[in-house]
């Protein structure tokens, strides 16, 4: 269930990006957020420090990227969300996960989807 809630906000997301449908503003100022509300709801909703507890999943890796994304396109997008912001973090502080992502960010390895939003 969650996983398909991360991914309706995606297409949303990806139509902006491709297919140029709507504005940057409106998709960080409204339909991001309108989203990640009804995702801050649901993963609160759940005890533990992940969606289904304290064991990690799929899901949870996929609502990361999702929320990494939106990290980028505006760095705080997710001040609102304290619930979201914290799961953000606390991977963000998994050793092999962070291991990846500086690495990643130090080879500049951004898909270009991110780069439009950042204009």
């Amino acid at each position: 269930m969650f996983f398909e809630g991360v991914r309706d906000v995606r297409m949303k997301y990806v139509r902006y990006i491709y297919y140029d449908e709507g504005t940057r503003e409106d998709c960080v100022n409204k339909t991001i957020p309108e989203a990640l509300v009804k995702l801050e709801e649901l993963f609160k909703a759940h005890s533990g420090d992940f969606i289904i507890g304290n064991k990690i999943s799929y899901a949870d890796y996929i609502l990361f990227e999702e929320l990494d994304v939106y990290h980028v396109l505006d760095a705080n997008i997710l001040d609102k969300f304290p619930t979201l912001k914290s799961f953000w973090e606390r991977m963000w502080k998994r050793p092999n996960l962070n291991a990846y992502l500086e690495k990643r960010k130090a080879d500049k390895v951004w898909i270009n989807a991110i780069e439009k939003g950042m204009n």
